[in-house]
């Protein structure tokens, strides 16, 4: 099974609404990929779902733990400063190495330009799914 990190933007994209993001994780909770998340990225999740959607912590405690069911938890010990015009997106990577993560899907242009980082391809949603498509594993 496929082993990949999402990036904070494909979270947010799937649970606000449907598209690609949305099947990706769909494609998780099914258990047809492994997705490996740390508690930098939930934090990030948590905190844009409250600051910029406005959810209520209700609803935020709920998908936590819902992401939790459907997701490996990993622990980065390695700091990574390969993303210099954005650190934060740093946090995804390190991420992505600690799960050992085979794909590290995103919509973000700075670890985009990366194209791939220790092993770790990093793709966009739509190009994610076509190779799952290829592959004959997904939609």
């Amino acid at each position: 099974m496929l082993r990949v990190t999402c990036d904070t933007n494909i979270f947010i994209s799937g649970l606000n609404y449907q598209g690609k993001p949305f099947e990706i994780l769909s494609l998780a909770r099914s258990g047809a990929i492994d997705l490996a998340i740390s508690d930098r990225i939930m934090e990030e999740v948590k905190r844009v779902l409250d600051l910029k959607f406005h959810w209520p912590q209700e609803d935020i405690a709920f998908i936590e733990k819902r992401i939790a069911s459907f997701s490996t938890h990993v622990e980065p010990i390695q700091t990574i400063n390969a993303v210099k015009e954005d650190p934060t997106d740093n946090r995804i990577l390190e991420c992505a190495a600690a799960g050992g993560s085979e794909y590290l899907i995103t919509g973000d242009r700075h670890l985009l330009k990366l194209g791939q980082f220790a092993g770790t391809k990093i793709v966009t949603a739509a190009d994610f799914l076509e190779i799952m498509a290829q592959q004959g594993r997904g939609r």
